[in-house]
């Protein structure tokens, strides 16, 4: 999916947010700024995806404000809210595929930009993804033999859980997080800082801090991954964003919440809509 203009000024809120959660210190915060705005201003193009240009405001900022991990805070409260969560929905039942898909996707209203009182009343609420492959995905779920399970924010991982133990029955499932800090995704410091590393099989990083994936960046190691896996979950705008770029060959279900217009409209779904896609 190209960037859109929209994706513009949504750009320049992420440069001022991340610099603010970088440093209270005023002259660094300026700083980080107008570095970021320039390099919005000349780097910003349609003909692109919008997580290139993203990862270059996230590493200037790092670098300016010295704070290689902006969103640590974030994380950590975004990580409390789904450990109540959690608790409040542990005796649902979590042999069914369809429950522990619509928890994981209910996960993904964890985010950045949005207050997590505001998330925590949205992930109570019914789902209907709008989009509606889980059927589809389920069939080859069973027959496959390795699936890439690539997270997305630092919260989300505990909803994750039980989609996974449940898809461990039928295939390998192979975890992967960021290799280092870029916004609120996950990362493996972040896994054993939740303590839910050892409940997890096999877990790998991308070898990138980018949101979504650039494989130009990405580790050698994750694009064979990529490359021989039978199936690959992805949650999250990032990665739509990113390897919906690729052509479509059944492999990729994406599982996310549109919470963009420019996604939505790239789903032609409605805004705020959840989405369960096999591409």
């Amino acid at each position: 999916m190209k960037a859109t203009k929209e994706c513009y000024p949504c750009l320049q809120r992420l440069i001022y947010q991340a610099a603010q959660l970088a440093t209270s210190d005023k002259e660094l915060q300026a700083r980080a700024v107008t570095e970021g705005l320039r390099i919005l201003e000349q780097g910003f193009s349609c003909d692109q995806v919008s997580i290139i240009i993203a990862t270059e405001l996230h590493r200037a900022i790092r670098e300016i404000t010295g704070n290689d991990d902006p969103y640590r805070e974030m994380k950590e409260r975004e990580t409390i809210v789904a450990k109540e969560l959690y608790r409040e929905i542990s005796a649902e039942n979590f042999d069914d595929f369809r429950n522990c898909l619509e928890l994981a996707a209910r996960a993904n209203a964890l985010d950045f930009f949005r207050p997590l009182d505001t998330v925590k009343e949205d992930m109570k609420k019914p789902l209907r993804f709008a989009i509606d492959h889980s059927g589809q995905f389920e069939v080859k779920l069973r027959a496959a033999n390795r699936v890439l399970y690539l997270a997305d924010n630092a919260g989300e991982a505990l909803l994750d859980l039980p989609l996974i133990t449940l898809m461990e029955q039928w295939t390998q499932v192979i975890y992967v997080v960021k290799a280092s800090p870029v916004q609120n995704d996950i990362t493996l410091e972040d896994l054993k800082g939740a303590g839910i590393e050892d409940k997890l099989g096999r877990v790998i990083t991308t070898g990138t801090a980018t949101p979504g994936i650039d494989f130009s960046q990405a580790s050698r190691e994750f694009k064979q991954e990529f490359q021989s896996a039978d199936l690959v979950f992805a949650k999250g705008m990032g990665y739509w964003e990113s390897l919906s770029e690729l052509p479509a060959r059944g492999k990729v279900f994406y599982c996310l919440l549109a919470k963009c217009k420019p996604v939505a409209d790239s789903l032609r779904v409605p805004l705020d809509s959840y989405v369960a896609l096999l591409r």
